[in-house]
């Protein structure tokens, strides 16, 4: 049988999901055909819907070992692979190895065998690394612009509307974390001086997209659109400020934004770093979060209190008492996206157990609903030296904000701080400790906790990050009245007050196009 019977005779297998036979027909196709990159797709494929993650993992390197970088018609299939390889590889604290291919990836780029998204995702991931300097993060922007080179911009010009005209744009107006955060922003800027359009990448929309929908001024759908047509979309709808949520995150629309079809272009709130395009004027911050400048290319907005307003993704009373007066022993806990707990972060944490007597440690993220990778973060734990029967891996559930009922304190990430994690602890009673850096990314738990008024909380040293956790876990009295007092002083902050931040943000929107236009005194109104 030739190569291209036993390739339809796997995918026939895959169809019918009888995975053991198709593994055998790739096996054979393997021997038939080494260099196949579609057979170690397609088995990468059958190891994914398998949860099989760790197998994945190792079957899409095996794929990125006989790829031919230098045929320009498979530079998108390469690309894939090559992103897939990355994305997987950070969640599961491959760090050394994901270097390597990043290294890898820029290579492809020099050669033009790349693709924006695939060097997006290399941009975003450099977000979770303690060693990127600004001058990596500069080196990958130049990468980047090279995609931008075939793009003519809008000419610079301001509209005379009787409102401003804000333009959102985003792939995540829909049920997402970001929408806990953007809320205020997108659905109550004051509609006497203030028109809002979306201008939705959105693929499969839901309830909150219907919503969003029904309030906005102007709605636009652009997932089928090409960048030039719905640049024009946004230039014939003269936005004055076009407010991009996604950065380099997935399914991202930079280079709509390079069209430069707005009067003024802000960044922010959906992606915790700069940009690196020139396309964006301004990045929102506030004077907590924004760290060291140098690591933006736009000019940063600092807001005086909380750059995001935080809206409860539901209606839940946190528990009358910590659970340490039930188990008479101390929980930690981290809900945070799994691909952000570095090595030396867990070293942190072991110290912060070992330090405290009988404590425990709960982790929760969907990547513990897999039972390969809850194994395989197991056997991470174990060689970092932990004893697995104090770590409590929790999958993702429905029911996560309960389960914070189940924490006293709750730990930070870092250099990738959490955000809505940390704001959903706090909601429910948890007090959570922090370690900041200079980058913006680096510093929500900061801002977060300064905001609230526990900036004791957030340290800027890893021995003091440690110190302050076993200092909270001694302090049984001040964790039963963080318990009983913490909703209250959220929805008393700055980052429940949605009717302040809006004056702030509102009066910075204002500021920010007078500026611009004062700039430009040439340009047509």
């Amino acid at each position: 049988m030739d190569a291209k019977k036993i390739w339809s005779k796997a995918q026939d297998q895959i169809q019918k999901k009888k995975y053991d036979a198709a593994l055998k027909t790739l096996e054979e196709l393997k021997k038939l055909a080494p260099d196949c990159k579609e057979a170690y797709y397609l088995e990468a494929w059958i190891w994914h819907d398998l949860s099989r993650f760790l197998k994945e993992y190792q079957t899409l390197k095996k794929c990125l070992s006989v790829l031919d970088y230098s045929q320009y018609k498979d530079k998108d299939f390469n690309a894939n692979i090559l992103s897939q390889v990355i994305s997987l590889g950070n969640q599961l604290a491959f760090y050394a190895e994901v270097e390597k291919f990043e290294s890898l990836l820029i290579k492809m780029n020099q050669n033009k065998m790349l693709t924006p998204r695939a060097l997006s995702i290399v941009i975003s991931n450099k977000i979770f690394s303690e060693k990127s300097t600004v001058a990596d993060f500069h080196v990958l922007y130049d990468e980047y612009k090279k995609y931008l080179k075939d793009i003519k911009p809008y000419p610079k010009k301001f509209f005379s509307h009787e409102k401003i005209r804000v333009g959102f744009l985003s792939s995540e107006f829909k049920i997402h974390p970001i929408i806990n955060w953007a809320w205020s922003l997108l659905t109550k800027l004051d509609k006497k001086f203030f028109a809002t359009y979306f201008y939705s990448n959105v693929k499969t929309p839901d309830k909150v997209t219907d919503y969003l929908r029904k309030t906005s001024d102007g709605w636009r759908e652009i997932h089928d659109l090409t960048d030039e047509a719905a640049a024009k979309l946004i230039r014939d709808d003269e936005i004055d400020i076009l407010f991009d949520l996604n950065g380099h995150t997935t399914s991202n629309r930079l280079r709509v934004a390079a069209y430069r079809p707005a009067s003024v272009q802000v960044s922010g709130i959906g992606y915790m770093n700069s940009t690196g395009l020139d396309c964006f004027d301004y990045f929102l911050s506030d004077v907590f979060c924004a760290g060291n400048e140098k690591f933006f290319v736009e000019k940063v907005i600092k807001l005086p209190h909380s750059h995001i307003c935080y809206e409860p993704p539901k209606k839940i009373e946190p528990a009358d008492f910590p659970p340490y007066l039930k188990n008479n022993f101390v929980t930690f806990g981290s809900f945070s996206q799994f691909g952000k707990v570095t090595d030396s972060i867990l070293i942190a944490w072991k110290k912060i157990l070992d330090a405290v007597p009988d404590s425990k440690l709960i982790l929760k993220h969907t990547i513990f609903n897999a039972e390969d990778k809850k194994n395989f973060v197991g056997e991470r734990l174990k060689r970092l030296g932990f004893d697995l029967a104090r770590i409590d891996m929790r999958p993702y559930t429905n029911t996560w904000l309960r389960e914070y009922d189940d924490v006293d304190i709750a730990l930070d990430t870092f250099p990738y701080t959490g955000g809505v994690t940390t704001c959903e602890a706090l909601y429910m009673g948890v007090p959570v400790v922090s370690l900041y850096g200079e980058r913006h990314g680096s510093r929500f738990g900061l801002s977060i906790l300064s905001n609230v008024g526990l900036e004791e909380l957030a340290v800027a040293s890893y021995d003091e990050y440690i110190n302050r956790a076993v200092m909270l876990a001694s302090d049984w009295e001040l964790l039963t009245l963080l318990r009983k007092n913490l909703r209250t002083m959220m929805e008393k902050s700055p980052l429940m007050d949605s009717a302040n931040y809006l004056h702030e943000i509102q009066e910075a929107f204002i500021k920010i196009l007078d500026a611009e236009r004062k700039n430009f005194p040439s340009a047509k109104r």
